[in-house]
């Protein structure tokens, strides 16, 4: 009888208010990954997705359905909500360690917060933590532990030793992607997942990975699980995944949640060929580069290939905050690469980042002016947040004395000294999204105005939302004010 084995994740999307109000949950990619490589090794997998759990307490209950003596923390390094390592999920982890250990259980975790703070998660019991890309050394660890042979040669773990942390030699990423198989779906409750997303949008969309790592250095992005490395799965495995997807959970949207989608050159070329050759059709959006947007033919393939959306990170409109970021490019980028995204009929939408060192009120205005020229058609913001390992985390580390990390995604709170207070930033990102959308009434307005035929709900509620954030601009700007005088 093969041994049983528990995987869970550390990702509560009810803890996280501002996510479970946006209503677009996504499965824990990561470890249905891990459960997959160990099912295809023998293993008897099971799962507690706590991705829709509002209780962690509920891994009780899992662990004594399982029979697993092992409880595998294993969370999705493909969501960047993990990187960010907030304090709910902090202790939620820490909640389940504790009770596994109650169950006598070993506790096995792979996951960002824990390879920045391993020393602590041993301290609060688990008994190995995974460094890096985990699948291989999983396997290894459990082989090792359920043979009684040695785990002083494992590479990627740190566990402790005479009361000592101890970390072996680090271990190296897995080039050939398509050696995993595909993700453990079956494992998961899809059905749940898709009344979340039809009964708030419409439509359901499932995430999909197609690389591991990013070979882009800006300076406050941290890659604690798959590194500054860029591996790609085949087009041709990728395409088998989204038959299945389609075949079995009636996928109508994919987020390919890359760090950085369809860089190796010809990749996305042949997803499209592909694509025609077998007579499906999907949609998709991705998280990319302006730069990379402008090389050879990728736009055209991108378009055929299914893009709908490209989620770019512009950053910043200041060619003076996106150098000192090391961005490696350019505001005359983010707006060739927006216009040329239009015109191939693709959506485009920013991720702004606000509050980087040294950033003044000017620096500001030129990205809000940036955005009022371009109209993505939809823009995330964030301040600048320091993650450990980053070469910005190292600048502001001295400051993160009473703050090191946000409660949730949306607490925006500025850790460190800056040209203006937290209060500032919070503001900012309010007055940004009201003047976003006051210009994105205007066009609806004037859209009705000139051409009635045309007139769709979507105009109509983009003229609803500019009457309600108009009050809301000039609140937010008088208090932008107190603290630029301008």
């Amino acid at each position: 009888m093969s041994t049983p084995l528990l995987l869970t994740n550390s990702y509560f999307y009810p803890f996280d208010k501002k996510q479970w109000e946006i209503k677009q949950p996504y499965p824990p990619l990561g470890t249905l990954f891990a459960a997959a490589w160990l099912r295809q090794h023998g293993f008897n997998v099971t799962l507690q997705d706590n991705c829709l759990n509002n209780n962690e307490h509920n891994i009780e209950e899992a662990i004594k359905e399982s029979g697993s003596k092992y409880l595998i923390i294993y969370d999705d390094g493909f969501n960047y909500l993990t990187k960010m390592c907030l304090t709910r999920m902090r202790d939620a982890a820490y909640n389940m360690i504790a009770i596994a250990k109650t169950k006598g259980c070993i506790v096995i975790i792979n996951s960002s917060d824990s390879t920045d703070h391993y020393k602590e998660y041993l301290q609060k019991g688990a008994d190995y933590v995974i460094h890096g890309e985990g699948e291989v050394t999983l396997l290894e660890l459990i082989n090792a532990l359920e043979n009684n042979t040695s785990t002083l040669s494992i590479e990627g773990l740190s566990f402790l030793q005479n009361g000592e942390s101890h970390k072996t030699l680090p271990r190296s990423v897995v080039k050939d992607l398509d050696t995993f198989p595909m993700p453990a779906w079956d494992l998961v409750d899809i059905e749940h997942y898709r009344k979340i997303w039809l009964s708030n949008h419409g439509y359901f969309s499932i995430n999909l990975a197609t690389t591991r790592g990013c070979p882009y250095k800006c300076n406050w992005c941290a890659k604690p699980i798959y590194g500054n490395r860029y591996n790609s799965r085949s087009p041709e495995k990728v395409m088998e995944e989204i038959e299945y997807l389609l075949t079995n959970y009636d996928v109508d949207y994919f987020w390919m949640c890359d760090d950085i989608f369809g860089l190796k050159p010809g990749w996305v070329q042949r997803l499209a060929e592909l694509k025609q050759e077998k007579g499906i059709d999907f949609k998709y959006k991705i998280q990319s580069r302006v730069d990379l947007m402008l090389k050879d033919d990728n736009l055209d393939a991108l378009v055929k290939s299914g893009l709908d959306m490209a989620w770019v990170g512009a950053e910043s409109g200041s060619q003076k905050i996106l150098d000192a970021m090391d961005k490696g490019t350019q505001v005359e980028q983010i707006y060739t690469a927006t216009k040329m995204l239009k015109k191939h009929g693709a959506r485009v939408a920013f991720f702004l980042q606000f509050g980087y060192l040294d950033e003044t009120y000017n620096d500001i205005k030129q990205t809000l002016k940036m955005v009022l020229d371009l109209m993505p058609d939809d823009i995330g913001i964030s301040v600048s947040y320091p993650l450990p390992g980053t070469k910005f985390y190292e600048k502001v580390k001295q400051d993160l004395v009473s703050k090191a990390n946000w409660k949730d995604s949306d607490d925006l709170d500025l850790m460190f000294e800056n040209t203006y207070p937290p209060v500032f930033y919070k503001t900012l990102h309010r007055y940004v999204h009201n003047r976003y959308r006051l210009k994105k009434g205007w066009m609806g307005f004037k859209s009705l105005i000139n051409s009635p035929a045309k007139n769709t709900k979507e105009h109509l509620h983009n003229i609803a939302r500019m009457v309600y954030h108009l009050p809301f601009a000039f609140t937010n700007k008088l208090t932008l004010s107190k603290y630029t005088n301008k």
